[in-house]
């Protein structure tokens, strides 16, 4: 797996080596960022199922300011650190283990606001429509943000009250939804 585009493009980055994340291959990666456009001005990204990091290291490379990524499981946060290092401007990242809502109550309690949210939780434990309210109850959503929100092809989403589902790419057996805040 390697960053696609932008200023730490074709970069290789450190993968958990287990089953315990499904990291999202380059493929999928790069037809989504084809489809959100290919490069950004600025604004802050949450990656809040981070697995390797790979998704919120690549909207920084193509020009959001600043991503927090969090994940539960203390190799993958490990291994986010690794390849937040390997991009040489730590600063625009922050990495925090602990579960989503505890990092969500943290971070609107920090006053963040998002622009762009990746949404891929473990499959077994479907829960974005309810992470996206939460979201917006916590006032952690900017006007306009986008939400990625990646499943397998088994599994259905209720519309979010909100949210405009802008997008649905089918990519073998995954399915990405690009949400807009309405």
């Amino acid at each position: 797996m390697r960053i696609i585009a932008g200023k730490y493009a074709k970069r290789n980055l450190f993968t958990l080596k287990s089953n315990k994340t499904r990291p999202t291959s380059d493929k999928v990666k790069e037809s989504l960022f084809n489809s959100l456009g290919q490069f950004f001005d600025g604004g802050q990204v949450l990656d809040l199922y981070g697995g390797s990091g790979a998704l919120a290291i690549e909207a920084v490379s193509r020009g959001y300011d600043h991503a927090v990524i969090c994940d539960i499981n203390y190799q993958a946060v490990q291994i986010i650190k690794k390849n937040v290092a390997l991009t040489k401007e730590e600063t625009k990242f922050e990495v925090f283990k602990m579960p989503d809502k505890v990092a969500l109550k943290k971070l609107s309690e920090d006053n963040y606001g998002f622009d762009l949210v990746f949404l891929d939780p473990p499959y077994a434990k479907q829960k974005i429509a309810q992470i996206m309210t939460e979201m917006l109850n916590l006032n952690l959503v900017n006007d306009g943000a986008i939400f990625v929100c990646e499943t397998d092809d088994q599994t259905e989403l209720a519309p979010v009250a909100g949210f405009e589902l802008v997008k649905e790419h089918h990519l073998g057996k995954t399915i990405v939804r690009i949400y807009r805040k309405e």
